[in-house]
């Protein structure tokens, strides 16, 4: 008897890949080749900065790029937090880019910016969690490009969150927008080094300082909420003062990310946008392909709009 035929002989087959999840028609985007896109992408090249765009992958990065509308990323491309939603880079972070500011004014005053938004990564490894950065960006913008509305997009400064925010408010951007990313059930899954009621309290600080500046806060939609959550969001967000509110639908950037639960339909996301608006934010935006910075230019003028239109309604009624 052959031995070797008896023997159980080891299995060669690659295992199988996970399977990516079909999007559906109103998901899908066109691939970004305009000109304008790459004159974008070439500039960004040019200054050695980094987008938000790129980095997690965005969407809309076609449209926007195309425009000439770009959320410039500070405090490099590489994150301190290993969230499971998100798809950039995690690690050690290189030192602090001292020409980051004035590169990113440059890029404002290139492009023509009558609005820019500007992210970073988390840094925990630095004494302020990088918000004497955010101060510098905003200095530096208004500056060289002092007609241009700046709205920042900060992470919650974690152990030194009151210090952080009262630094920021001081440089006086005109929004400042923190999001929530998901209902707090899921926190210790999606957003595990972040806690749903600091991101609150953050907001709150934000108000508490200067009034004037709009707060705006956003959650992804499809990781497995259920609809009282998203409604208990939109409540807390008001609770806090939160003046916009964006809902996007959330898409898996790599197999390795959280898995899409559900795609919620454009009919869901205009539901979830009308009962917002009943709970009084001044702005919302909430359809599939919403993003934080995603038309940003348009929802601040229709946002500060709004608060023109309340505030002399509230005056008329102060005369009556």
């Amino acid at each position: 008897m052959n031995d070797l035929a008896s023997t159980p002989q080891p299995d060669h087959t690659p295992p199988e890949r996970p399977a990516r999840q079909r999007k559906p028609d109103w998901i899908r985007v066109r691939a970004p080749v305009s000109e304008g896109y790459h004159e974008t992408r070439k500039l960004m090249r040019e200054l050695n900065l980094n987008t938000v765009c790129e980095e997690a992958a965005c969407p809309n990065i076609g449209e926007c790029w195309t425009k000439k509308h770009a959320t410039v990323m500070i405090l490099g491309d590489v994150c301190t937090r290993a969230c499971a939603f998100c798809n950039v880079k995690t690690g050690m972070p290189r030192a602090v880019d001292p020409m980051e500011p004035e590169n990113t004014a440059i890029a404002a005053a290139k492009m023509g910016l009558e609005h820019i938004v500007i992210t970073s990564v988390d840094r925990d490894d630095l004494p302020d969690g990088g918000a004497s950065q955010f101060v510098k960006v905003i200095e530096a913008l208004r500056r060289t490009t002092p007609k241009t509305t700046i709205e920042i997009l900060t992470p919650d400064f974690r152990g030194k969150m009151r210090r952080a925010v009262e630094m920021i408010c001081e440089a006086g951007p005109d929004v400042y927008n923190h999001n929530l990313e998901t209902v707090p059930r899921l926190y210790p899954t999606i957003r595990p080094g972040a806690r749903y009621y600091a991101s609150l309290r953050l907001l709150e600080e934000v108000k508490s300082h200067n009034p004037l500046i709009f707060t705006k806060s956003g959650i992804m939609l499809g990781l497995g909420e259920q609809r009282l959550e998203v409604h208990q969001v939109m409540d807390d967000m008001r609770s806090a003062e939160v003046d916009f509110i964006t809902m996007g639908q959330y898409l898996q950037p790599t197999p390795k990310h959280a898995a899409v639960e559900e795609f919620v339909t454009p009919k869901a996301f205009a539901a979830y946008g009308a009962i917002a608006r009943a709970k009084g934010f001044l702005q919302v935006a909430s359809s599939p392909l919403t993003r934080s910075s995603y038309h940003a230019g348009d929802d601040f003028a229709k946002m500060r709009a709004a608060r023109e239109e309340k505030l002399a309604r509230e005056q008329e009624r102060a005369k009556a």
